[in-house]
């Protein structure tokens, strides 16, 4: 995780007024970084700040609106404090609507303003607390060191904070229903969880039913493109009515096998279910297409295998690693897996075969019928 050294970043293109604000947050105990040049501003923060920007509306270089929304780009979660003498109510309107916490006109009050900086404070650093707790847990569960993944674990760690809707897409076997499940694992243990897969015949009429007679937690369903229109429309409605249900929480995960946008211009996906379930999205690519977690998945699933038939862990070969890493894996990690289960009782193995592979006469285990 990336580290800052101050809680308060103020942006001002006035060197006194942010002076002034330096030494109200110094007085009270606040480490606080100016910065006169609101297109550097950006540089300073990242997603896992623990911190409050305080903002300036009015700037020569760059509108404080243009700013607030590279900020929430960064994350959406980052409390920004907007502070203004020219301020009017559809200006405060839009700036809420862009993500700003708190929109107060000048002169400032300083108690208050220390108050609401302060509150803000206090819920982003618990914010960014639970969310590196459930980043450690999640990094031991999705295996790999490619960077595709690392940006997988961020997405989960900030969706399982959140009691949103998640669309989780990808090919078949590329890892979508385990990232699904942790992901319901991470947000609350006791949460009750349904797993609906149309596509192996789950009966939509008893998730409905499950829907309407008080279930609360998160719903996993995949194959909801196989739904006709007016089942879809009826999901909407039924999870419309739950949102007006301030008792109940339902977060649905929904797990497609292409790109759901794609599904609505073909017009197999209700675009207004696509717009209410699309409030976060995880794209799992092909393993072919993030080989650096190849190695890794192999050696944890011939390590399970090998622990399973109780046998000794066997050598893996540099060269055998090279062929893994080479092949276009279909199957994506379900076939990985086969061959690792495979290694680890001996059918697949490089024993006296690296001089062949040189030579390329070698047809590798994993092609063979």
């Amino acid at each position: 995780m990336n580290k800052t050294n101050f809680s308060v970043l103020l942006v001002d293109d006035d060197r006194d007024v942010l002076e002034s604000y330096a030494h109200l947050m110094a007085i009270s105990g606040l480490t606080a970084k100016s910065i006169d040049d609101p297109t550097t501003a950006i540089q300073h923060i990242h997603a896992d700040w623990a911190g409050v920007v305080l903002l300036d509306m009015y700037m020569p270089q760059m509108h404080g609106m243009e700013l607030l929304e590279q900020i929430k780009a960064v994350d959406a979660g980052i409390p920004v404090i907007i502070i203004t003498g020219h301020g009017d109510i559809p200006m405060a309107v839009s700036a809420v609507k862009l993500g700003a916490c708190e929109f107060i006109e000048k002169p400032i009050n300083p108690p208050s303003l220390l108050t609401q900086v302060k509150q803000h404070l206090d819920m982003r650093r618990g914010y960014i607390e639970q969310k590196q707790s459930v980043y450690k847990k999640i990094h031991k569960s999705l295996l790999g060191n490619s960077a595709q993944i690392e940006q997988i674990r961020q997405h989960v760690a900030q969706y399982a904070l959140l009691n949103s809707h998640v669309i989780i897409w990808g090919e078949v076997a590329s890892g979508r229903h385990s990232i699904a499940q942790l992901l319901h694992d991470m947000k609350q243990p006791e949460i009750e969880k349904l797993d609906v897969r149309l596509e192996l015949g789950d009966d939509f009429e008893l998730m409905s039913e499950r829907l309407d007679t008080g279930f609360n937690g998160s719903l996993i369903i995949s194959g909801l493109e196989l739904l006709g229109e007016e089942k879809q429309r009826q999901l909407v409605q039924q999870l419309l009515l739950v949102e007006r249900n301030c008792g109940r929480q339902i977060s649905l995960i929904s797990i497609f096998e292409t790109d759901p946008e794609q599904l609505v211009a073909q017009q197999k996906l209700v675009p207004e279910l696509f717009y209410l379930i699309n409030q976060g999205c995880i794209k799992v690519p092909a393993l072919r297409q993030r080989p650096d977690d190849i190695a890794p998945l192999f050696h944890y699933f011939l390590k399970q295998s090998c622990r399973k038939l109780s046998k000794i862990l066997p050598k893996v070969d540099s060269a055998y690693l090279s062929i893994l890493r080479a092949h276009q894996w279909h199957g994506n990690i379900r076939e990985l897996r086969n061959v690792a289960e495979l290694y680890a009782i001996g059918i697949v193995k490089l024993t006296g075969k690296i001089v062949c592979i040189a030579k390329k006469r070698w047809v590798p285990p994993l092609m063979r019928q």
